[in-house]
């Protein structure tokens, strides 16, 4: 009977953290719009987010859509359809590649941050400072992480969709000799509207994901050097499945019509 006791116990510890990260999350939310606001700490949180994080989602944008340009010419030689390599590109970037590689680059860069920088404040018993001031943590350190993400992370991924779509233009007009004009028409003629606007949607509910995984660890973070460690790798780990996940929820959700 052992093996079904572990079965049974992993599934009860995995029930019970999903709803512990509901609640964290449920709170982190409740606590946003409710006095004192702490601006000086959502404007620090916005800078570390989502100004600092344009490099890395610029240049992995960039060298995605001239991947992308490349795969795409390869496989539609193939059926003598090399024309479809604009809208293709423009579409994947702004509906599926943009935010999910933008929300996987900022959850190891930004959620990994949070959660050692919260986890390092725990551990050097600066929480519990915070609370004999009487100020609430969750309204100090969560709150402003998680609306900054939320509001930060959707800009990070219209930026994205730009530049994936600049690389692939980039790599068609260079490397696979397509007209420019031609080029650039093709993209504005199949890309609509609602493809852009699903992709801020889903970068929105990344950015979310990413704040609160990262508070969510940090502020359950071990004592010492290794539980720090270890809040960090959570962080990002959940952080990165939660993002895969919500991004074929909201996927079927916007697209299964």
């Amino acid at each position: 009977m052992n093996p079904v006791a572990a079965i049974g116990r992993s599934t009860l510890e995995g029930l019970r953290m999903v709803g512990e990260v509901a609640l964290f999350a449920l709170a982190a939310v409740s606590h946003i719009p409710r006095p004192p606001f702490y601006f000086r700490e959502f404007l620090q949180a916005l800078l570390n987010i989502g100004y600092f994080s344009l490099p890395v989602v610029g240049l992995t944008a960039l060298f995605t859509g001239g991947a992308l340009a490349l795969q795409i010419y390869a496989g539609g030689a193939r059926f003598s359809a090399e024309a479809v390599v604009p809208s293709i590109v423009a579409i994947g970037m702004v509906r599926e590649l943009g935010p999910v590689l933008g929300g996987l680059m900022v959850a190891g860069r930004v959620s990994a941050s949070i959660a050692a920088e919260i986890g390092t404040m725990k551990v050097t018993e600066q929480i519990d400072a915070l609370v004999t001031l009487s100020t609430d943590p969750m309204k100090y350190l969560v709150a402003p992480r998680v609306l900054a993400a939320t509001l930060s992370v959707p800009v990070l991924v219209g930026v994205g969709d730009a530049i994936g779509i600049a690389g692939g233009w980039l790599v068609g007009v260079t490397t696979l000799e397509f007209n420019s004009a031609n080029y650039l028409r093709n993209t504005v003629d199949f890309l609509e509207r609602w493809d852009v606007v699903s992709g801020l949607w889903k970068g929105a509910a990344f950015g979310f994901i990413v704040a609160t995984m990262g508070c969510f660890h940090g502020m359950r973070s071990g004592r010492g050097a290794r539980g720090v460690g270890r809040a960090t790798i959570n962080a990002v780990v959940s952080a990165s499945i939660l993002i895969l996940a919500a991004n074929y929820m909201l996927t079927n959700l916007f697209f299964s019509a």
